[in-house]
């Protein structure tokens, strides 16, 4: 973790980065952090304005153990079950931080100062099941500046929709493809159409759509990789960015429409872009590349601390590298597609996959809290 005055330093580009409408939001979350004030200390020197959680980050600290012995003892003599403990566990961390976040939250009108937290990943083909996980969460954390984590699965549409409706802020996850990110654009929509029919402030109602970044370069890039021609190797590290750059371009012609404008009048809030998956897998690419490039006002982009650290130290933000690249993502878009590689497989293979990856971390984790609570003497089953 960095010091005070490394991030005093430091922090220079993150501050240009958030004069240009960014918002940063650390993409991680530990009990550790929270305890230790690192959380408000990344808040107070490097321009962090919210946190983002995932079952892969509450696996890793959970499954560590670091900072949970008291509340998995705690939780042992009562007999709970795993799911239960896990939950106990995940909904404290969130609601701590929300509100060690709740004077940027306040600051901000609630634009900011938030803490997302994902239903369960086994419900994302279920839509019933996962709007009442989403109502259970947001009355377990109990904090206005919480975001319930929705999968942009098929199934998960008429959720986003149902819990927007209910005045719950949502951060729509896992989106990967344009078509699906339209979708999940309709489904606020009718979410805010539905609150404003039920009375409810929308004002208070706000919303991301987290686009992934990476992991479409990642399968891509090994698809280019195996051409192995000269066109196809210099296509190399331009899809993401290309794909992210039309997701943008989806977003201003949206939000620019009637239906959006018909909603206004009740201080409805756009649903903004946020940017996830920003640490870079190649190693031969810039470990900035996901930051730098993808500067455009009203967005949010949710960095590992890796990629927080790094962008802090040498990152070059030089103004908005979004909107003057439309023709050109379409063009890298088209050129890939030219060469027998199909954007339609690839996104449903990514969200089959982000799907399945944060299935098996929460079960990696409910195995651990398991085995914890066994081993302080109770049948955690």
């Amino acid at each position: 973790m960095i010091t005070v005055t490394e991030a005093s330093a430091t922090a220079g580009a993150l501050k240009r980065l958030s004069d240009e409408g960014v918002s940063i939001w650390l993409d991680d979350l530990s009990r550790r952090r929270i305890t230790s004030g690192n959380l408000a200390e990344l808040i107070d020197t490097q321009h962090v304005v919210g946190v983002t959680t995932n079952p892969s980050i509450f696996q890793a600290a959970i499954g560590s153990g670091e900072g949970y012995e008291e509340q998995l003892t705690d939780l042992a003599v009562r007999g709970v079950t795993v799911d239960e403990a896990v939950r106990m566990m995940t909904t404290a961390d969130v609601r701590a931080a929300a509100d060690i976040l709740r004077p940027v939250y306040d600051a901000t009108g609630g634009r900011d100062g938030r803490v997302s937290i994902e239903v369960d990943p086994r419900l994302a083909h279920h839509t019933a099941a996962t709007i009442a996980e989403a109502r259970q969460l947001a009355w377990l954390v109990d904090r206005p500046n919480v975001m319930i984590k929705i999968p942009a699965t098929k199934a998960g549409l008429p959720a986003i929709t149902e819990v927007i409706g209910a005045g719950i802020s949502v951060n729509v996850t896992l989106i990967f493809s344009l078509e699906r990110y339209r979708e999940v654009m309709d489904a606020y929509l009718a979410g805010l159409e539905k609150a404003q029919a039920a009375g409810l402030d929308l004002s208070a109602i706000h919303s991301v759509a987290s686009f992934f970044v990476s992991r479409v370069d990642s399968e891509i890039d090994k698809r280019l990789t195996l051409l192995g021609t000269d066109e196809a190797l210099a296509l190399k590290g331009r899809a993401a960015l290309a794909n992210a750059r039309l997701a943008y371009e989806a977003y201003e012609e949206v939000f620019a429409g009637e239906r959006w404008l018909a909603l206004t009048g009740s201080r409805a809030n756009k649903q903004r872009p946020l940017w996830a998956s920003t640490g870079v897998k190649d190693p031969a690419y810039k470990d900035t590349l996901y930051v730098e490039d993808l500067v455009a006002p009203g967005t949010v982009n949710t960095m590992p601390e890796a990629t927080l650290n790094a962008t802090a130290g040498h990152g070059n933000i030089h103004g908005d590298t979004v909107t003057g690249g439309y023709a050109q993502a379409r063009a890298d878009l088209a050129a890939v597609e030219r060469l027998g590689i199909s954007y339609d497989e690839v996104v449903q293979q990514l969200e089959d996959e982000g799907v399945a990856k944060f299935e098996v971390a929460w079960q990696d984790l409910l195995d651990a809290v398991a085995k914890s609570l066994t081993g302080k003497g109770v049948d955690g089953e």
